[in-house]
């Protein structure tokens, strides 16, 4: 009798795709939470509002907070479910169709497409840091560059995109860090977020 290799499960993608669509679905939840607070009482003293430049308050009274015409977060607690029952799926064993593959990715692009907007009107018209907002922001570029480089490392878009993919993997972690940066520096050089830390504390 012969042994079957069984094939090692990816258990760190599977891991990390738990925890950032968890982290993704909390801050998306907190969110939808303080919007029913506001649509109860507009002059609500939410959790999210620190200072005038740190708050959700003003985000979610926004139109950009409902571009669709219902709650931004509603998006979240959906959206974010997808990367927790796929990082599951890979903890029990599943293995994908390249073409689920393929869909997942399309989805986390429309999804960050989506959050780079937000963070432009945020830091840009508003003139605001949502912390939860924040939150979605901070597990959403990693999770884009993350299965963008096994995707693409695993042949899914192609066999010639392969080489790329493995490079790109070794640098999806420095990547995701230059985008925290430009995100950061846009937010001090717009909204002066070192100076307000600075007169708070005083």
């Amino acid at each position: 009798m012969t042994d079957i290799e069984t094939p090692r499960r990816p258990l760190a993608m599977a891991i990390f795709l738990i925890v950032v669509g968890a982290l993704g679905w909390w801050a998306a939840f907190q969110l939808t939470i303080d919007k029913f607070l506001v649509l109860e009482n507009p002059d609500a003293a939410l959790n999210c509002n620190f200072s005038l430049i740190v708050q959700c308050g003003k985000n979610l009274s926004s139109w950009q907070g409902a571009v669709f015409g219902f709650s931004n977060p509603l998006l979240g607690m959906g959206g974010f479910v997808a990367p927790i029952a796929v990082g599951v799926g890979l903890l029990a064993g599943a293995r994908f169709a390249r073409w689920f593959w393929a869909a997942f990715n399309v989805g986390i692009l429309g999804a960050l497409i989506f959050i780079g907007w937000l963070i432009s009107q945020s830091i840009f018209v508003l003139g605001t840091l949502c912390p939860w907002c924040m939150l979605v922001w901070l597990v959403t570029i990693p999770l884009f560059w993350v299965v963008t480089s096994r995707n693409l490392a695993e042949g899914v878009f192609g066999s010639r995109a392969v080489g790329f993919g493995k490079g790109l993997r070794s640098w999806a972690i420095p990547v995701t860090v230059v985008c925290y940066a430009v995100v950061a520096l846009l937010a001090q050089l717009r909204l002066d977020i070192i100076g307000h830390l600075m007169v708070g504390s005083l």
